[in-house]
Parts: C-alpha cells; sequence; structure tokens
C-alpha cells in the first residue's frame, strides 16, 4: 500500500490542501476585514456611528455564520460553476471556503478591533485625525496582535472546513481521507492524512502565535 504512487499522493493532498487554505484566507480576509471594521466604526459607540449599515452587516454576518459548511458547499454549487467553471477540485472548493470564512473572519477582526483602548482612539480625535487615518493609523496597528492570533484560528478552521470537502470531491487531505480511507476500508491512510492534518494546523497554530508575540508592545 505504501509504494510511491501512494507516497505522491499524499504529498499532493498536503499541497492542494495548503493551496486551498492559503487563497481561502486570503479571499476571506479581502471580504470579511472591510466588514469586520465596518461593524466596528458603525457601532453605536463606534466613530462614525451608522445604525442601518451595523444593523444591516449584523443580520448578514449573522445569517451566514449559521449555515453550516457542507450546506453551504452544496447550496452554491451552481455559483460555484459559474464562478470557475466546475464544481470538484481544490479551485472549486475555495469559493464556498471563502463565502464561509468570511463572515467567521468578520466577527474575528470585530473582536480584535474592540480590545482597543478607547482613550487612544479619543486621543486620535482629538488631534483632528480623520476617521480612515484612525483606522489605518489607530485601530489595525494596535490590533495588529490579536488580528494576527484571530488569522492562525480563522486559518485551522478553514483548513479544517477544506478536509470537510472531501465528501464531495474537494481535493486535498480530505478527499484522500474519504476515497481511500473510508471508502476502500485503507484506515491507514486515513490515519496519516489526520496526523498530517494535525500537523499543518499545529505549524500555522505555532507560526500565528510567534508572529503575535513578536508585534505585541506589552511584553
Amino acid at each position: 500500500m505504501w509504494d510511491e504512487a501512494t507516497l505522491k499522493m499524499l504529498i499532493q493532498g498536503v499541497g492542494e490542501t495548503l493551496y486551498m487554505v492559503f487563497f481561502s484566507t486570503l479571499f476571506g480576509y479581502v471580504i470579511g476585514l472591510p466588514i469586520g471594521i465596518l461593524l466596528v466604526t458603525s457601532a453605536k459607540d463606534g466613530i462614525r456611528p451608522n445604525a442601518v449599515v451595523y444593523k444591516t452587516l449584523d443580520v448578514i454576518v449573522n445569517l451566514t455564520r449559521s449555515i453550516p459548511f457542507l450546506i453551504l458547499l452544496v447550496a452554491i454549487l451552481p455559483f460555484t460553476r459559474m464562478v470557475v467553471g466546475t464544481t470538484i477540485g481544490s479551485n472549486a472548493t475555495i469559493v464556498p471556503l471563502t463565502l464561509s470564512a468570511a463572515p467567521f473572519i468578520a466577527r474575528l477582526v470585530e473582536s480584535s478591533l474592540k480590545e482597543i483602548d478607547v482613550g487612544v482612539i479619543e486621543a486620535a480625535q482629538s488631534m483632528g485625525a480623520s476617521s480612515m487615518q484612525i483606522v489605518l493609523k489607530v485601530l489595525l496597528p494596535e490590533a495588529k496582535p490579536s488580528l494576527i492570533v484571530g488569522c492562525a484560528i480563522a486559518t485551522t478552521t478553514i483548513l479544517g472546513y477544506s478536509a470537510m470537502a472531501g465528501f464531495v470531491g474537494g481535493g486535498g487531505l480530505g478527499t484522500i481521507a474519504i476515497n481511500y480511507g473510508f471508502y476502500r476500508y485503507q484506515y491507514a491512510i486515513m490515519l496519516v492524512t489526520v496526523v498530517l492534518l494535525v500537523l499543518i494546523v499545529q505549524v500555522l497554530q505555532g507560526i500565528g502565535m510567534k508572529a503575535a508575540k513578536y508585534y505585541d508592545k506589552r511584553k
């Protein structure tokens, strides 16, 4: 069972998994980061309170976060096919992963930005800083350690979702575990894929925590 073809398959699975996780996290932050910032700035105690914007985004984020990933993956198959031209494989999985991760990332960003001392924001306002300047030069820099920790959490969560996509041919280690470990009863391969996923999670979390510690001004 452990021939060259199997080893190549596992190496390819690791590569596909990292590929899906990287781009899903990237696109998830492209969508989720601005939403998280808007949730903080438009809140009742934000720098630009706007009840309509806040309630709209809050409802959208809550609704999309409530949809289980597998259900979302199947429900948006037509949209996935329209975007990437297929519903199987790594590229197709990135679409639902991104849509599932974005609201989760938005909440992580919102939580990180809310940790900032109000006095720092008030000081920037008293010096005449604009809302954009406060966001770019106060909120994001001050919340950098927490944002990095949130990114590590989001990445490992997306990694778990990518494994679930194996049930519908999503590619990566999840597909290998399902096709060989489950359907063909090769439990050794399933065990190896689980070990590889755990190792990837530990590495990603370790990198994230070290980066957060490096940027933490309180150390």
